[in-house]
């Protein structure tokens, strides 16, 4: 009878101080879609994909969403520094916890209807190697991230442009995911690196990630020969996982990147407004489609 008293009152008292030291969130009603944007290669416009398809899905389609910025060079928060204020926990934080965390601690409202992001972490390079000392670390982010899914309609991870252990918790994360391409070999190349490891996460690792589809970026009008070798062989290679809309090389991306804004504040005329819209509507039907099939199996 002490014995069984005293496992009570240590467990009574763990509970208290779990409930004093911890902000308890009650579950949303929303059931969030989670896409990587992911690239073996830099430069091919993964951060102004994530940024500026998370901002086309809320603002043309009022989607709910949220841009995890798990790339240590912070290009998310410079993209929007103009729409984003205020503090909150890092990415690293969560991810380094002792015990596990709420991804939401390190989320925060932009002036976007509709847009969050995580906070701008410096760190996440250091995170990248502690986290190989985690048990379970390619799933930490997925752990996180149980609370988030039920606050957002999308949530789009922008990752690192590489495939080490932040991708692979992003891949984990995720229900799907976006392959930026811009019209050049080393991101053709890319592009098989990326599906080996889709591969892998789905045989080895049993998580059902599906490629959302590979979207040609920065294509440029004055090469187009190029594009079309580029774009043919996309197609023989991968069929229907190529996307029909494609990002042209527009200046108005470069601009608003630079002035902290998505293209829809800086010019939402602009060619780059209107194909990052086109996307938006793209990887709706195509989510939908795969949601649909998934019921059906």
């Amino acid at each position: 009878m002490i014995q069984t008293r005293s496992v009570r009152q240590f467990l009574s008292a763990g509970l208290n101080r779990i409930g004093r030291n911890d902000q308890l969130r009650p579950t949303g009603t929303h059931t969030a879609q989670v896409i990587a944007v992911a690239a073996q290669k830099g430069g091919v416009g993964k951060t102004t994909t994530a940024v500026n398809l998370a901002c086309a899905l809320a603002k043309a389609h009022g989607q709910k969403t949220l841009i995890i910025d798990i790339d240590p060079q912070g290009h998310v928060t410079s993209s929007l520094r103009e729409s984003v204020s205020g503090q909150c926990a890092s990415l690293s934080e969560i991810l380094l916890a002792e015990r596990p965390r709420d991804l939401l601690d390190a989320v925060m409202a932009t002036q976007i209807e509709n847009v969050h992001i995580t906070a701008p972490d410096k760190r996440l390079s250091e995170t990248e190697g502690l986290l190989a000392t985690r048990v379970g670390r390619e799933y930490v982010l997925q752990g996180a991230m149980t609370n988030a899914r039920s606050q957002f309609d999308f949530i789009i991870i922008d990752c690192p442009p590489n495939l080490g252990n932040l991708t692979l918790n992003a891949l984990l994360a995720a229900d799907q995911v976006l392959i930026p391409c811009d019209m050049s070999i080393l991101a053709f190349e890319g592009v098989a690196d990326i599906l080996g490891t889709v591969e892998t996460v789905n045989l080895r690792l049993r998580h059902p990630l599906d490629v959302l589809g590979i979207v040609r970026t920065r294509v440029d009008g004055r090469t187009r020969a190029v594009n079309e070798t580029i774009g043919q062989t996309l197609s023989g290679n991968y069929g229907e996982l190529v996307l029909d809309t494609f990002i042209p090389l527009n200046s108005a991306l470069a601009r608003a990147q630079t002035a902290g804004l998505s293209v829809f504040q800086y010019n939402g005329r602009a060619a780059g407004a209107s194909a990052y819209a086109a996307l938006a509507g793209e990887v709706l039907s195509r989510v939908k489609a795969q949601l649909e099939a998934s019921a059906v199996h």
